[in-house]
């Protein structure tokens, strides 16, 4: 049994942000998507969290449910009669830094975590004392730098979490290009030490980051930072039980989870490595990292993409416009690597699950999918919000329990028989990596082709392990 997290995620009152994802429809999508506890997301902006304190009751220490589940329920039909854990809410947001130190600017955005209500309201009681305005947006932008702002939290309550999130993008990230820094302590001074997990983002997965030495002694987690109900879940960080290995090749727990040990506490305990307590982290769910927006060094106005080998070779102007190109996750990783990049071991599971583990096994590993609505959307030759594609999601998820057991978790042959030949083969051909990706490059998501005349006219034992080579 495990506990699928995703403790990133945006409300309506975030810019860019479907005005669709309020904590109702919010619980009813986790439930499709097989989430078991999500971010109550944006605690700092005023109304949001009003309506949070109103909408919300505590189950557990640091824990909510919603109150009216029971009407959210009857719009989820049949799939609220089978057995699952939650939806529950933790409380966490995001905050963007951007201030300049010794002259240089810094743009560093930020997870924050509270273990209650009290601790969210005296958060955003500070904050609004050092001058900074929560109304206007839900990601709010803070002028205090990092160091500062992890001391004002951790004097507030020493139970408050902090993770720098999507740390390589370009623009907005500890790591990234434009940053600044190039390590933590950097960043966050004396206060590193009580850093003890940073996010992956949607352009980078668990390999590269298991290449930075500073990383050994911190968790890689993922979530999905979405912005729409459809995109949660796309990335995720999956708990067990400690030491609950069942004896079998790949990450499956069957040691059962109960109600009152899902905590604040507990589940913040299984981020930080070696002080694991009930919980640990058993796997992570990554967005396939070429389809990130900021993968490769490119130029998108000018159609300039390069791959680390290319910017080494044709540097990092464009040879277009002659400006500078963003530099791309790959590039960045490669110039802060301490490590080689032939750290993993891809190994199929019974479902035909490639999984991707520490060479060392001294790591997680991870799982990368495409979310379902894309393999529909792209076997049907539909748009992912077509009424077709909607239709079948639901039909696959009320037959199969959710998403992630669908992309996953149930053998091809059972999915041929609820939705039909080519949708089994297009999970089958997600699962065996058998996928082409054109990466994505200065804010424009990569390309994914499950189906193209070349693949079409192979049989599924001739696999193109596509991407994974980093």
């Amino acid at each position: 049994m495990e506990l699928v997290l995703d403790l990133h995620l945006h409300s309506r009152f975030s810019r860019a942000v479907s005005q669709r994802m309020n904590l109702r429809n919010m619980y009813i999508w986790a439930r499709k998507k097989g989430i078991n506890i999500l971010s109550v997301t944006d605690f700092t902006h005023p109304i949001w969290f009003r309506e949070a304190k109103s909408q919300l009751e505590e189950l557990n220490p640091g824990i909510f449910r919603l109150k009216d589940q029971k009407k959210a329920d009857l719009e989820l039909g049949s799939l609220s009669q089978k057995d699952f854990l939650g939806p529950y809410f933790m409380l966490s947001t995001e905050v963007s830094s951007i201030y300049s130190e010794n002259g240089v600017p810094h743009r560093i955005h930020l997870l924050i975590f509270s273990p209650n209500l009290e601790t969210a309201e005296k958060i955003n009681t500070a904050l609004i004392k050092r001058g900074c305005n929560l109304s206007s947006d839900g990601r709010p932008i803070l002028g205090i730098p990092s160091r500062e702002l992890a001391a004002i939290l951790f004097n507030i309550d020493r139970k408050i979490a902090i993770i720098p999130c999507h740390v390589w993008t370009p623009w907005f990230s500890l790591y990234g290009s434009r940053s600044g820094y190039d390590r933590l302590a950097d960043c966050f001074g004396e206060y590193s030490k009580y850093i003890f997990a940073v996010e992956t983002g949607l352009s980078s997965d668990p390999a590269m980051n298991w290449r930075i030495n500073e990383l050994d002694s911190r968790s890689i987690v993922s979530f999905s930072d979405a912005h729409s109900l459809e995109k949660m879940g796309r990335e995720a960080t999956v708990l067990r039980k400690k030491n609950g290995m069942s004896n079998v090749k790949f990450p499956i727990s069957n040691n059962p989870i109960k109600t009152e040990d899902i905590a604040y506490d507990n589940i913040l305990n299984s981020f930080v490595r070696g002080k694991e307590r009930v919980f640990e982290i058993a796997y992570t769910i990554e967005f396939y990292p070429e389809e990130g927006k900021y993968h490769y060094t490119g130029h998108r106005l000018c159609k300039v993409s390069y791959s680390p080998s290319d910017d080494k070779t044709k540097g990092t102007i464009c040879p277009v416009c002659k400006k500078p190109l963003t530099v791309g996750v790959m590039h960045r990783v490669e110039e802060l690597a301490t490590k080689e990049s032939n750290n993993f071991k891809p190994g199929e599971d019974e479902f035909g699950v490639v999984w991707i583990k520490d060479a060392k096994d001294m790591r997680p590993p991870y799982v990368a999918l495409v979310p379902l609505l894309e393999v529909l959307a792209e076997s049907l030759s539909s748009g992912v919000g077509s009424q077709g594609v909607l239709s079948l999601f639901d039909r696959l998820i009320n037959h199969f329990g959710s998403e992630h057991e669908v992309l996953f978790r149930i053998p091809v042959s059972e999915i041929r028989e609820v939705g039909g030949d080519r949708i089994a083969k297009g999970i089958e051909k997600v699962r065996a990596r058998n996928i082409k990706i054109v990466p994505g490059f200065d804010g424009e998501y990569g390309k994914v082709a499950i189906w193209n005349n070349e693949e079409d006219s192979k049989t599924s034992s001739e696999k193109t392990q596509l991407g994974l080579t980093f």
